[in-house]
């Protein structure tokens, strides 16, 4: 990883968006206060995909006799009246 940019705290007040554009592009910032490193702004990294893709699970998936949300319904019309 390349060295991070230094950037003292009045610049970081008045170009806030543009330094986080930046540091979502990939950069790494480092704030400094009174000429000394304070904080250091870094991409987050970047997580696997949580869950997978289903959709060719579901496709393959026969589904025999009535849905269930369809029993559920006449069910409820039945105890209704």
């Amino acid at each position: 990883m390349e060295n991070p940019v230094d950037i003292g705290t009045k610049e970081l007040r008045s170009r806030l968006s543009e330094v986080l554009d930046r540091v979502a592009r990939g950069e790494r910032v480092r704030i400094v206060r009174r000429g000394r490193p304070a904080a250091e702004l870094r991409p987050i990294a970047q997580r696997a995909r949580g869950l997978p893709d289903l959709s060719a699970f579901r496709a393959g998936i026969k589904v025999k006799g009535k849905a269930t949300s369809r029993l559920v319904i006449e069910e409820r019309r039945k105890t209704r009246g």
